[in-house]
């Protein structure tokens, strides 16, 4: 075998590998279908949640505020998660899902050493005391309109890592499937199957992999979004 052709098999075997992740046991289940099932959740900035066909909505009134939903329960490092998403207010929009959000220390993001995060403040999240990575999955504000495509970014310190294929597509009005993998420095990211992040953290160019911590829904202030059926597990045979 010719190495190119060696190079060639390698890539495609890696690339079958880094999607071959099985699901394990079922860590989180919400469909969001009510406030009762939001109990614990931690909203910053000022939006209205809002329960209709079974869909939790989310917007800030007169386009305020930028705001960030949390789920006050902590992942492990290794996960696979799923939500279902659709988009109310196609003019302007941008929805980002927080991951492995933890302080620069190690403690949780909600510890009173931690500093106050009320105004849903973009620096609060990317240079200030916490440790994350974030991807944009929907792309379309009024600061940017029309970008299209999905960021992943690894905070403290808001670096770019990965910018190349479009996200959900911004006129649509139609419900979309989100799944996101973070196992060990594998991160990917699919919208209805397609993949729009594919990245492995080395541990060295942006400091450590962040481990385990707490999942957040990020909207900037144009946005109204609908979400249900968010599901979080381990991933099988993978060390928690």
């Amino acid at each position: 075998m010719t190495i190119k052709l060696l190079l060639a098999a390698t890539l495609f075997v890696s690339s079958v590998f880094a999607q071959d992740y099985t699901k394990g046991n079922l860590l989180y289940s919400n469909d969001f279908s009510s406030a009762k099932k939001l109990k614990g959740w931690v909203m910053e900035g000022k939006a209205n949640v809002e329960f209709k066909d079974k869909m939790m909505h989310i917007y800030s009134p007169n386009e305020g505020n930028h705001h960030v939903y949390w789920c006050p329960k902590d992942f492990p490092k290794n996960f696979i998660a799923e939500w279902d998403a659709q988009n109310y207010k196609t003019d302007a929009g941008l929805c980002i899902i927080f991951f492995c959000a933890k302080g620069l220390k190690g403690q949780d993001i909600f510890d009173s050493s931690m500093p106050k995060r009320t105004t849903g403040d973009f620096e609060d999240y990317i240079r200030g005391a916490m440790n994350c990575y974030h991807v944009s999955y929907y792309a379309n504000g009024r600061d940017h309109p029309g970008r299209l495509i999905a960021n992943l970014r690894k905070n403290a310190g808001f670096h770019l890592i990965e910018s190349q294929e479009p996200g959900i597509p911004i006129l649509s009005t139609a419900v979309h499937h989100l799944k996101l993998i973070k196992s060990e420095g594998q991160i990917l990211m699919y919208v209805d199957g397609r993949k729009i992040i594919d990245w492995v953290d080395d541990g060295k160019k942006y400091g450590p992999i962040y481990g385990e911590g707490k999942i957040g829904f990020r909207q900037m202030q144009w946005t109204h979004f609908a979400y249900k059926d968010f599901k979080v597990w381990e991933i099988a045979d993978s060390k928690k």
